[in-house]
Formats: structure tokens, C-alpha cells, sequence
């Protein structure tokens, strides 16, 4: 996330565990049986954001029909924080006069409530976080009523590469160091005993896939930022190939936040951002402004067959299916037998994009839906086709 510390700090660490570390949770498992729907502050506030802006947002995805549509968590990013006192315990800043209202106003309107910090000793913006203080400030998320917490590796990697140079001859240390801490935050929080969904922010070091149900996360990074470019959205949401497997109910692989609503891609773009997602099983944390969403934006983010493919209960991740030139085909299994299809075209000029039922498993299909316009789609000759706009997509259900 935005700006990676350098400081440097001083850390004594053992270098004689060969075992890396893993939560025993009890409550991490029970979570997230979906992917988590919400909205966050960072992609449009940043640094700005206040309490007022965040109750605003609550109140705009109740009206807008977002919270209905199931975007209930509302999160807020860093620069919250403020000094702690002389008890260790941490307070917020001017911008935030009362975060246990603002946990109950988010609550009172059928919300969940969501919060940021950090391993490390200051958050990616400098502010406090939670390094050696982890019960401290769990046990004041949970006194809040907080729901979520997205904890980023942030300034912990000034710790973890310090403890490398020291001893070079431990080539796990860092990444066993990076693992012990978001295991010590996610026992902090379910000795609280309130049930917290944990958001892994890492950029994907170390494959975090491959370990994060151990140390106890419900959702991890598998990229660097996210940025509200077509460049960007698409390098990242198309290399998401090959990790379905990690995903499941509980844990998910995330491909950050969503731009959709920001106003620097088109909207066929934006489809394509939002298709990518839902077959890629991801979290859809909202970014934009929700005070100020165009028509465009809100038939984007509140298409109901584009969110049933996200959260379809057999919780499964999409894959590609094949990519030839600047055409993807991507498809995702769905429950009762069903599947989800997206057709792109990455290329610069409208396109034909071709598959055939056989290169997507399917004998048979007794109905096809555009889930974009929600017209029926013929399969001539088991063969489907279709124009694809420019950085565009038809995203398919699929009957079988």
C-alpha cells in the first residue's frame, strides 16, 4: 500500500525456529464465507478522510441500494491514528473525535465496520501502528464494535529486512518473521472474542497464498496497488492466473480494492474491472465516491448477476481458459453446475472473441445469459462468439 517505510529499527529475533508459525483460530474459519463486499476510503479520500466523510459513505450505500445489493462493510484506510498515551493505549487523531459513535452510527444502519493498521511501528502514512502493542489495540477494535481489520506489512518490512542483513545465514527469517506477526494479530483477535474478518495486506510476497489460511487470514493481497488505470487494473486482474486453487469459503485471494466509479477508464473498462473480479472470486471493496455515482457506475457495481457470480455458494475461483493475442477467455465454476464465462478483448480495436462449449467442459447448454444485458445468447454449433468492444467483455452464465 502506498508508500513503504524505510526506516530502520532495531529487532532481536531468533534464528534457530525452522518452523514457521500458524494460528490455531477457532473463529478465523467461520468467516468470510463469501467474498467480503463493502466500501473503503483510501482510492478516493486518502489521506483526507473523516469521520463525517465515512458516516456520509454509510448513509450513501444505504440509499443507493449498495448495502441491499451487498456491500455492507464500510472501512476506513489509514490515517485515523492518532498518539498513544502514557498506558500504551492508542487514540485517534482530530479527524476521528469519537470512533466508538462512528462503530455504532455504522452499525445502526445494518453496516459492518471496518479498520487499518500495521505490524510495524507506523502504518504506510507514518501514523501509529500496532508493532508490540497487538492485544492493546485488538482489544480497542473489538471495545469499538470493528468487524474487519486490513493489517498492512507497511513498516514490519524495515524490521524483517534489518533481522535478514544480521543473519544472512537464515534465508527464512524475514518471511518467518512476516508470518509470526500476522499470526500475534490474529490470536490478539480472537482472544477478544469478537469475530473479525482479517485482511492480509502484503503485496503478495513470500506466495502468500500458499500460507495465508495458516496464519489465520480471511483475505490476502496478491498484488502490489491498484491505481485507476486501464494499465494497471488489467496487469494486475489478468495475472491472477493460476491461483484459483488457493481460494476457498473463509480465505480468498485479493486483488485489491476496486476503482469502478473513479472516472479515468471508460465504461466498458470499468465492466471488464468488475467482470475480472467476480470471476475471480474476489473481495468488492468499493473506492469511489458513493455520494457522487454516476448511472454508469451504480449499473456496474449493483448488477445482481454480476455480484451472484462473486458470491456463489460453491466458492469457487475462475481460471483461464485460454489467451491468444488480445483475446482472454476466463471461466468460473458455479453452484448447481453452472458457469460463468467472461469473453475480453485487451486489444485496441473492437474484436471477435470465440470458445466453444467443449474448451469450457460443457456437453450442453440449455441457457445462456449476457449478464451485462441480460439478453439470451445462441451457442451455434456449440460455438460461442461474440463483438467485443475495445478493452471490453461479455460476461456469460451459462445453464448447463
Amino acid at each position: 500500500m502506498r508508500w513503504l517505510a524505510a526506516a530502520v529499527y532495531v529487532t532481536v529475533c531468533s534464528v534457530g525456529l525452522a518452523q514457521m508459525p500458524a494460528a490455531n483460530s477457532k473463529i478465523a474459519p467461520t468467516l468470510a464465507q463469501t467474498p467480503p463486499m463493502g466500501w473503503n476510503s483510501w482510492n478516493h479520500f486518502a489521506g483526507k478522510v473523516t469521520q463525517q466523510d465515512v458516516m456520509d459513505a454509510a448513509d450513501a450505500l444505504v440509499k443507493t441500494g449498495m448495502r441491499d445489493a451487498g456491500y455492507v462493510y464500510v472501512n476506513i484506510d489509514d490515517t485515523w491514528e492518532g498518539e498513544r498515551d502514557a498506558q500504551g493505549v492508542l487514540h485517534t487523531n482530530s479527524k476521528f473525535p469519537d470512533m466508538k459513535a462512528l462503530g455504532d452510527y455504522i452499525h445502526s444502519r445494518g453496516l459492518k465496520f471496518g479498520i487499518y493498521s500495521s505490524p510495524g511501528p507506523t502504518t504506510c502514512a507514518k501514523f501509529a501502528a500496532s508493532y508490540q502493542h497487538e492485544q492493546q489495540d485488538a482489544d480497542l477494535y473489538a471495545s469499538w464494535g470493528v468487524d474487519y481489520l486490513k493489517y498492512d506489512l507497511c513498516s514490519y518490512r524495515g524490521l524483517m529486512n534489518d533481522a535478514a542483513k544480521a543473519h544472512p545465514e537464515d534465508a527464512e527469517l524475514s518471511n518467518r518473521m512476516m508470518r509470526e506477526a500476522y499470526v500475534k494479530m490474529r490470536d490478539a483477535l480472537d482472544h477478544t472474542g469478537r469475530p473479525i474478518v482479517y485482511s492480509l495486506c502484503q503485496y503478495g510476497f513470500d506466495n502468500v497464498w500458499e500460507w495465508g489460511p495458516s496464519v489465520g487470514g480471511n483475505l490476502w493481497r496478491t498484488t502490489g496497488d491498484i491505481n485507476d488505470t486501464w494499465d494497471r487494473m488489467s496487469l494486475i486482474g489478468f495475472s491472477q492466473a493460476g491461483l484459483s486453487k488457493y481460494a476457498a469459503p473463509g480465505h480468498w485471494n485479493d486483488p485489491d480494492m476496486l476503482e469502478i466509479g473513479n472516472g479515468k477508464m471508460s465504461t466498458d473498462e470499468y465492466r471488464t474491472h468488475m467482470s475480472l473480479w467476480v470471476l475471480l472470486a474476489a473481495p468488492l471493496i468499493a473506492g469511489n465516491d458513493l455520494s457522487k455515482m454516476s448511472d454508469d457506475a451504480k449499473s456496474i457495481l449493483m448488477n445482481k448477476g454480476a455480484i451472484a457470480i462473486d458470491q456463489d455458494s460453491l466458492g469457487k475461483q475462475g481460471d483461464r481458459v485460454y489467451e491468444e493475442g488480445p483475446h482472454d477467455v476466463w471461466s468460473k465454476p458455479l453452484s448447481g453446475g453452472a458457469l460463468a464465462v467472461g469473453l475480453f478483448n485487451r486489444g485496441e480495436s473492437v474484436s471477435p472473441v470465440t470458445v466453444t462449449l467443449k474448451q469450457l467442459g460443457v456437453k450442453k447448454a440449455h441457457a445462456i445469459v449476457n449478464v451485462w444485458t441480460g439478453e439470451a445468447v445462441d451457442a451455434k454449433d456449440g460455438t460461442l462468439s461474440a463483438v467485443v468492444p475495445r478493452h471490453g467483455v461479455v460476461l456469460l452464465r451459462i445453464t448447463p
